[in-house]
């Protein structure tokens, strides 16, 4: 399935689901196009997230392999005073060049101007038990003014092997009104370095 067909698909369900949302009780959505800029090869991630209340869906391709789409449901829960935190648990299902399912979590935690953000999965493929997988993604930032923040990253995943079983690297980004965009280098001094350029949209 290509990724331009996923896109359709995804925002032809969230349009749906904005024509039937009432007043009082609206959807909100982030879309993110994380671009890897990895050598000799280059390929897009991207994921779509909408929000009612408690309720979260998400849909992400080229996630837990190439040219292979899931689907996600999960629970909101946040609160917290002067530490703020935000965690969704979910269930996800995967079909494509890898077929399984996955629980994980998304969860922020806020103190500050600092904001630790973690999203893990644990991948259970349902043909080949080797192929079983936990995904993780973990930011560390501060942000000296609301607009800027910086900080450091770590990722585990498949989609691009080294050395190294856990990529690490820096983070900076910047962000005005709905609109984010985020550059990481990773492995820089440690393995071959590669890049990562997240654009995000809130609606």
């Amino acid at each position: 399935m290509k990724t331009t067909t996923i896109w359709v698909l995804c925002a032809m369900c969230f349009h749906c689901a904005r024509a039937q949302e009432s007043d009082s009780k609206r959807w909100s959505f982030e879309a993110d196009a994380n671009f890897y800029l990895i050598p000799n090869d280059f390929f897009i991630l991207p994921v779509v997230r909408a929000d009612k209340k408690k309720l979260h869906l998400e849909a992400r391709y080229n996630y837990e392999d190439r040219e292979t789409f899931s689907a996600w449901a999960g629970i909101n829960l946040s609160g917290g005073n002067a530490l703020e935190y935000s965690i969704t648990p979910m269930i996800g299902g995967v079909v494509g060049l890898s077929n399984g399912f996955a629980p994980g979590f998304e969860a922020t935690l806020s103190y500050k101007k600092l904001e630790l953000y973690s999203e893990t999965e644990a991948f259970v493929d349902t043909n080949v038990r080797e192929n079983n997988f936990l995904y993780t993604w973990t930011d560390l930032s501060y942000a000296p003014v609301d607009w800027l923040w910086f900080g450091i990253s770590a990722q585990r995943t498949r989609l691009y092997q080294t050395d190294l079983d856990l990529q690490r690297g820096l983070l900076i980004g910047a962000g005005k009104e709905r609109w984010e965009i985020t550059g990481y280098l990773f492995n820089l001094g440690f393995d071959e370095p590669f890049g990562l350029l997240t654009l995000s949209a809130r609606f």
